[in-house]
């Protein structure tokens, strides 16, 4: 876990990480900035093989897949049930992109998770102001027209966290639909 978690030499209690000040007071906890989980990420070596898993052993069905080249992936998401977070595959265009060199590391797994936020541009401010790296000084572009940002996984745990700002025209409903596999 990130390094400024309390520790087990803490006794917890609630008279020791209770604030006795205002909802201003330095020790009061930050306001909410995520909206909600937006999706989970798995990098693959093979996407097309992993969409036809998903959705031979899960019944996941692909909503929308898409080649980034900036970020050097070729990406699907895929419905977990009727609406909420999906599911994100993400397979490398080359070797030397980040998810090619996360699977040359660590092999297929779980690559980040990802929260929705208002706007990045705050959101990454934010975490700035409380000493947390992120992987870019500007947003980049991410799945469907968001702007994204990551938290460096040094900071969260150990895995990347990504940060999701919806284009305007966006359904934040997400309501899922019976679409064909692609």
């Amino acid at each position: 876990m990130p390094a400024d978690l309390p520790d087990a030499s803490s006794d917890g209690s609630p008279e020791s990480t209770e604030s006795s000040g205002s909802a201003s007071s330095p020790s009061s906890p930050p306001q909410p900035m995520f909206r909600s989980i937006d999706h989970v990420g798995i990098a693959v070596t093979d996407l097309d093989a992993a969409i036809a898993w998903y959705a031979e052993k899960f019944g996941m069905r692909v909503t929308h897949t898409e080649v980034n080249e900036e970020q050097g992936v070729r990406e699907a998401m895929l419905a977990v049930g009727t609406s909420g977070p999906q599911l994100q595959l993400l397979a490398p265009l080359r070797p030397d992109s980040p998810v090619g060199r996360f699977l040359a590391s660590r092999g297929e797994g779980l690559h980040q998770v990802a929260y929705t936020v208002d706007d990045v541009d705050a959101a990454s401010a934010a975490l700035r102001e409380r000493d947390i790296e992120l992987l870019y000084d500007e947003p980049r572009r991410g799945t469907a027209g968001s702007r994204v940002n990551f938290i460096h996984p040094k900071n969260a745990g150990g895995f990347l966290v990504e940060l999701v700002e919806p284009p305007a025209e966006a359904d934040d409903t997400r309501e899922i639909h019976d679409t064909p596999n692609a």
